[in-house]
């Protein structure tokens, strides 16, 4: 090893030596050591590029090809006959009644569920941050809807909530009320938003605890010391360590709550009660009568309102951040 250490050191007094003496010299190693950096930026990029083509084809290949074609059925008189129509179709889709219906139902799940999950995540993660005792045995309980099939699920739900179930028994027998069919009534979104946030809770609370987790110490210390609050500490400290976890669950929510028709159709059917016919009943009950150009129109115009609300609250985030840096 001395050997080795000996025989750089003199290499590099020798190189030292010609750039000052040789003039032609320091212009040869000048070059060497550029040509070396090229190859290297050359072989870092094929490896880059080795890595991320096969993904960069299936991403083009499974989601922007047939997003096109989606585009260009959205357009046609349908799927079989190609003469263009223009706007026809998207025309057909907002005047039609079945879409405004589920488009409101949709938004109005997704306005109430988001918050709710976010925010009884986030309560639940601060409490055990806390260090109750016990609080591994409640996280473990909480990430179980997780790894329950969501047949499992639906089976559990049709259990406790249908006309003759568990809820209405209680319901019943300590309160001496009369029974309701929970999944046929006007009360049905309540049954799809307490399984919505049951489903989701534990995740979200798991992203909450880990950025919890990863805030500073000395910095809680140091406003403890400096006589803050409880209250002040959280929303002053903690929601800016927060907020990227914050927007990264609202993200993840917001999506799950577009996602809920798997479960309400497994609990309901092709057409369920007004208030849980969700957007994706139209795009099935219009796939299954074979009106293409119909649900093509739909999932676009679906697909845009879904980027202005990403965009809105990325922009909110990123206003959220920069007050934070200054």
């Amino acid at each position: 090893m001395k050997d080795v250490e000996n025989k750089k050191q003199e290499d590099t007094k020798e190189q030292i030596t010609a750039l000052t003496v040789d003039p032609s010299r320091r212009e040869q190693i000048l070059k060497d050591k550029k040509r070396l950096r090229t190859a290297r930026r050359i072989k870092e990029w094929g490896i880059f590029t080795g890595y991320l083509t096969p993904s960069l084809v299936g991403v083009l290949l499974f989601f922007f090809l047939p997003l096109l074609m989606l585009l260009k059925t959205s357009f046609q008189r349908s799927s079989t006959n190609t003469e263009f129509i223009g706007f026809r179709n998207y025309e057909r889709v907002l005047t039609n009644d079945a879409f405004i219906l589920a488009a409101k139902n949709t938004f109005k799940f997704a306005i109430i569920a988001v918050p709710l999950a976010v925010l009884c995540a986030l309560l639940l993660a601060i409490l055990l941050n806390t260090g109750i005792p016990g609080k591994s045995i409640f996280r473990s309980v909480l990430l179980n809807p997780m790894m329950v099939p969501v047949a499992s699920v639906v089976l559990i739900w049709q259990v406790f909530f249908s006309y003759n179930g568990v809820v209405n028994g209680w319901a019943m027998q300590f309160f001496d009320l009369d029974k309701i069919d929970w999944l046929k009534s006007d009360k049905a979104h309540i049954v799809i938003l307490i399984l919505f946030i049951w489903k989701n809770l534990g995740y979200n609370m798991v992203l909450f605890l880990a950025a919890l987790n990863n805030i500073p110490g000395e910095i809680l210390e140091s406003a403890m010391l400096d006589g803050a609050g409880a209250i002040t500490r959280f929303f002053k400290i903690k929601m800016h360590f927060l907020s990227s976890t914050l927007f990264f669950v609202a993200i993840m929510s917001l999506i799950n709550s577009f996602k809920i028709f798997r479960e309400v159709y497994l609990l309901t059917g092709d057409h369920p009660y007004d208030n849980l016919y969700m957007l994706q009943h139209f795009m099935n009950n219009a796939f299954t009568n074979l009106d293409y150009s119909k649900l093509s129109s739909g999932a676009i115009l679906m697909c845009v309102v879904m980027l202005v609300i990403v965009g809105v609250l990325f922009f909110f985030e990123s206003k959220f951040d920069s007050d934070v840096e200054d």
